[in-house]
């Protein structure tokens, strides 16, 4: 990949906080879900909880869709990106208090959480590397996407 898509990639990852994930349900129906998260260059981590649906989807098929972008009023301003990748359970104790402890980063302005951050044993934290990654520009044309493997 070259560096300007990189550094592309990177700006988008920056600058938003909230993604949707799409797993597969045990039925075969995708389930779509919007969830925080943080990224460590192009790996990307994500909460959930110990029992969500999530959770169980990654657990019996650790492929995921997902998408990260925002609203516009200008069509042609729409920017964003979409991946396919695969989610990986964080096993590392020291990983995860890493991921706890830049999730509050992405939030600065936010008032105080109404209750403590969860721990690492309270959360399923999930490592998402992409394998695909769609990025789309619609300031270059109608449509736009480049398209990057991983």
């Amino acid at each position: 990949m070259d560096q300007k898509i990189r550094d592309t990639i990177l700006n988008l990852l920056s600058t938003h906080r909230i993604m949707t994930v799409a797993t597969l349900r045990p039925d075969g129906w995708p389930q779509a879900t919007t969830v925080g998260y943080v990224n460590d260059g192009l790996t990307l981590y994500f909460l959930c909880g110990l029992e969500s649906q999530k959770a169980k989807n990654l657990a019996r098929d650790n492929r995921l869709s997902l998408t990260i972008d925002h609203d516009t009023a200008d069509l042609m301003a729409i920017t964003g990106l979409s991946m396919a990748a695969h989610a990986e359970p964080v096993q590392d104790r020291a990983e995860a208090e890493k991921v706890l402890s830049m999730l509050p980063l992405k939030y600065p302005d936010a008032p105080p959480l109404p209750m403590k951050m969860p721990g690492p044993d309270e959360v399923r934290i999930f490592r998402v590397m992409p394998t695909i990654i769609s990025v789309l520009d619609y300031t270059k044309g109608f449509g736009h996407t480049d398209l990057v493997t991983y």
